[in-house]
């Protein structure tokens, strides 16, 4: 689970400080993304969708909804406001959700 330790590792974490959308591209050699990834956390990625989910999404296009499906079911919520306010997600573990479904459905 390399990929999922090198996510955490860099989750708001010196010298990158990425936020949770971020993190999930990079973890998965996606650096072309990152740039994109900067207003995507705290609840900015499009229609309010998790940064880390949404992170994932942009690392798999292919597997969007597939991954949408998986974590909801695994964290209750695909939306940032909802999984903090309703469900009580911690954006740690959304960073995790979100890289061990990529670690799972890409296989590596």
């Amino acid at each position: 689970m390399k990929r999922v330790e090198q996510a955490l590792a860099t989750f708001r974490q010196h010298p990158y400080m990425y936020n949770c959308a971020q993190t999930v591209c990079a973890a998965f050699g996606r650096e072309d993304l990152l740039e994109g990834m900067k207003a995507c956390g705290g609840g900015r990625a499009p229609e309010g969708t998790c940064g880390a989910l949404y992170g994932a999404m942009q690392v798999a296009p292919e597997l969007a909804d597939v991954l949408k499906a998986d974590f909801c079911e695994a964290t209750g919520a695909t939306e940032c406001n909802k999984l903090k306010s309703e469900c009580r997600v911690p954006c740690q573990t959304c960073v995790q959700t979100a890289a061990e479904l990529l670690v799972k459905h890409l296989g590596c």
